[in-house]
């Protein structure tokens, strides 16, 4: 019977934020690490080497574009198993819809959902071999409530939530789990742009009267690549009571 050390995840956007502290927690769970990020490949390697020494797991870095196929391709050329994938990459786009970009608004969509198809499509035979795996994506609340002015964000993420609910009818007879936690205001450097007043405003609508932490994030990612088989296509909230 497999135990935690004798399995591979893959942690897309992992140099911080959710991202870092999910790898810790998976590394702490005894899983071997596949680290992805977009530029910031000197805090992912740094956090490797710390997840090495501190529990004796395996962890390889890589610089993806999560957005881009081609990189979602020469990531997977050199993984040969995989057991859970977590699609954590992501960024967002404050302003007015009239304002952005179509070029803003692609980026958006190909980070945010073109790169849950794109590692999931690699993922899946892997997984379909051994008849098992973990399918396991970020997204937020906003997928559900929609934000104004983060239309481009709540609409990827949005996205994701069909993405996911939609994967796991497909992959549930092959045993492949596919869930996703929707996040609500989450203390990452994501929410940098909020100012002390926005973020006092911020915490007052929130019941729990605080941001939620990366590693409470990380930690619910780990609970559900661990939960029964039976759990699958769900979108579970993680808001503080917020909606």
């Amino acid at each position: 019977m497999n135990t935690s050390r004798d399995r591979t995840a893959l942690i897309t956007g992992a140099s911080r934020g959710i991202g870092r502290a999910t790898a810790e927690a998976f590394a702490a769970a005894g899983y071997n690490l596949i680290l992805t990020c977009y530029s910031s490949m000197a805090e992912l390697e740094t956090l490797a080497d710390k997840l090495i020494s501190q529990y004796k797991i395996t962890c390889r870095t890589v610089q993806a574009d999560a957005g881009d196929p081609e990189s979602a391709v020469r990531l997977f050329e050199e993984i040969d198993h995989l057991d859970v994938l977590v699609n954590n990459a992501g960024i967002s786009h404050i302003g007015l819809l009239t304002d952005m970009t179509a070029k803003q608004w692609r980026r958006v969509m190909a980070v945010n959902l073109d790169a849950c198809f794109y590692t999931c499509r690699a993922a899946i035979p892997l997984m379909l071999k051994k008849q098992s795996g973990r399918i396991i994506n970020v997204s937020s609340v906003w997928g559900a409530q929609g934000a104004s002015m983060e239309v481009a964000y709540s609409a990827s993420k949005g996205g994701v939530n069909a993405f996911t609910k939609a994967l796991a009818k497909e992959l549930a007879p092959s045993n492949i789990q596919v869930n996703a936690i929707a996040c609500g205001v989450i203390d990452t450097s994501m929410n940098g742009c909020l100012s002390a007043s926005e973020l006092s405003d911020l915490k007052a609508e929130i019941p729990a009267d605080r941001l939620g932490s990366p590693e409470e994030a990380a930690q619910l990612i780990l609970q559900i690549a661990q939960a029964p088989g039976y759990m699958t296509g769900q979108i579970i909230t993680m808001d503080g009571g917020w909606y």
